[in-house]
């Protein structure tokens, strides 16, 4: 068994951390969307000239990453994302406040490009967002 410790984090570090606000509001876009699939648009993303700082590994054609893993653990955690019943990720209501309080400080820069990007993209991640809810409907549950 492996230990990991991690200090508790507050919604106070996720403000200092725009980054976290951005990966919020990029998952808030979505009515729910798969790990896998935000993994690819922010893989994507990066190849577009968006680049939050995240550092990717593709093993096969699946980009995967330990920072938005851990990050995305941190808005679950806080309450800020929820895991619904398709196993999908989706803003909860005290993320959308969240997102709302922040769109003109953090994100007012940014928030349009995000937008238009994520808009581009939408298309070219849908059959991997598919292909995870089959296979959430085909395991028995």
């Amino acid at each position: 068994m492996k230990i990991v410790t991690r200090h508790v984090v507050s919604l106070t570090d996720v403000e200092k951390n725009p980054r976290l606000i951005k990966l919020l509001y990029i998952t808030s876009l979505f009515k729910d969307i798969s790990e896998k699939a935000l993994l690819h648009l922010l893989y994507y993303m990066r190849q577009n000239g968006y680049d939050l700082g995240y550092n990717f590994v593709v093993i096969g054609q699946t980009p995967t990453s330990k920072d938005v893993s851990s990050d995305l653990a941190v808005l679950k955690y806080l309450g800020l994302l929820e895991v619904n019943e398709k196993k999908k990720l989706a803003i909860s209501s005290l993320g959308k406040e969240f997102i709302v309080k922040h769109l003109e400080t953090t994100l007012k820069n940014e928030k349009e490009a995000i937008d238009k990007l994520v808009n581009e993209l939408k298309v070219k991640i849908a059959p991997i967002d598919a292909e995870v809810e089959i296979k959430v409907k085909r395991r028995p549950g």
